[in-house]
This record gives C-alpha cells, structure tokens and sequence, in this order.
C-alpha cells in the first residue's frame, strides 16, 4: 500500500477514536502530577501553586474560545463532533478558517495543553506534544484528503494560501455568517464542563495529598466545576424539553457523552 493511501486509513480509524487520546493523556497527567506533587512534597515546599494553576486553566481557556469562535462562525454540516464519516457541504474559507485549516484542533491543543503543563513534567509535556501532533496529523490529513476530493481545485487554492496548524493572523478575512450562539452552546457545554471538572480533580488530588487525606475546599475550583455543571445539566434539561433546539445525542448516557465531546 503507497504511504499516502495507509496514512489516510491511519487518518480514517484515529478520526473514529479520536476520543481515546485525550483519555489517555488525561490518565497520564495526574500521575506525572501527583509524582510532582509528592517531589515538592518532600523538598519541604507546598504542594499546590495556585498561581500556576491559573495559568494553566487561561492557556485551556484560550483553546476553549479558539473552539467557540470556530464553530459559531461555521456553518451548519461542517466542524461537526461526528465521528462515523467525514461532513463538509461547503468549503470553510473565511473567519478563521481564512488563517489556519484545522482551527478546532488548534484549539484542542490549547484545552489539553493547560492540562498536560499542570504536571510540571517536561518530559510529560513533550511527550504530549509529540503524541498529539503524530496522532492528529494523520487525522488531517484524511479530512484534507476528504476536502480534496469533494471541492478540488477550491481546496486546493485554499490550501496554498493558509497554514495547517499555526495561524497567520494578517490573512484573516471577516466571515460570511453570523455567530450562531444556540449552535455553539449545544456543541461546547459538555467540553466547558469537562474542562472545570478535570481541573477541580487536579487540584483535589493536590489537595489530599498535601494533607494526607481526603478533603474538599469551598473554593474557585468547587464553584467554578458545580456551575459549569449546573449549566451542563440546565442546558440538557432544556433540549430535552424542545424549549432549546433538541440534541440528537441527548438520550446517550453520559459516559458516552464525554468521550464524544472531548474527541474534536
């Protein structure tokens, strides 16, 4: 089989189970943090920094508003969370997808980025870089090949003009549809729970291993994952009611909800 036919089936079955690398990583994450934790431990220095932590969860944040930006300037059958087959109607040209080609998975970077960086690990973050890079390269690659099939020449002269992964911002050209906020909070609610949630069990798992116990804190980190779960849950009620737009995956259990929502 020729490289570029086995790199898009490569591309094809990652696409599927995209949802497995952030897993992973996650795993992967809190033991190198709880080895980090354990080392400041006993040179004698506190456990938590929670300035870092803050900047950890701005770089996530970062991501998160590079996902929202995307998806509420695109329009509908396109930069969707499917996973069964590639869907594009239209060519995305303009907005973001005027400065970079894969603008969702730039912004995933950023989300998982702030997590990976919380280990203080260097050899964890490379190892996360390496790991996403290797494994969503092969991805865009197939949906490129998708997009190349289906509009041809227009890709193509897309393609020439912006970069794959690192934006360039003076070629932005305003978009031609409007930000659609229904769309985006039925497509990010799950992701922007996640993000809090993961991030109040980081500092959880700090937290009990700086005191030897299990102990919970009333602070930023509690309110902020009991809100965005609150939201979470409001918004779900709502779409199951058909008072919001109705969610077709919103009768799979949760657990399958979380691996579908922090795939793409």
């Amino acid at each position: 089989m020729a490289l570029q036919e086995e790199l898009e089936l490569q591309g094809k079955f990652l696409f599927r189970y995209r949802g497995f690398l952030p897993i992973t990583i996650l795993i992967s994450g809190m033991f190198a943090y709880i080895v980090h934790i354990i080392n400041k431990l006993k040179s004698g220095n506190n456990g938590i920094d929670d300035f870092y932590h803050y900047f950890c969860l701005f770089v996530s944040l970062v991501g998160l508003g590079i996902r929202i930006y995307t998806v509420g300037y695109t329009p509908d059958n396109s930069s969707g969370r499917n996973t069964k087959e590639q869907i594009a109607e239209t060519l995305n040209s303009t907005g973001i997808y005027s400065i970079v080609r894969h603008p969702l998975y730039v912004g995933n970077f950023f989300m998982w980025s702030g997590l990976a960086l919380l280990s203080q690990n260097i050899w964890f973050i490379l190892a996360f870089i390496f790991l996403y890079w290797v494994y969503y390269e092969r991805i865009m690659f197939a949906e490129e090949q998708f997009l190349r099939n289906k509009f041809g020449k227009d890709f193509l002269k897309w393609s020439q003009q912006t970069p794959a992964f690192i934006p360039q911002i003076k070629k932005f050209k305003k978009p031609n549809t409007k930000f659609q906020i229904r769309k985006v909070i039925k497509q990010e609610k799950t992701g922007f729970f996640l993000l809090f949630m993961f991030y109040f069990l980081f500092y959880e798992i700090g937290l009990c291993i700086t005191l030897n116990k299990f102990s919970i804190e009333f602070n930023f980190w509690f309110y902020a994952m009991a809100l965005s779960l609150l939201a979470y849950l409001l918004i779900k009620i709502l779409e199951k009611s058909n008072i919001s737009e109705p969610d077709p995956g919103g009768a799979k259990l949760f657990t399958m909800d979380i691996n579908k929502h922090i795939s793409n």
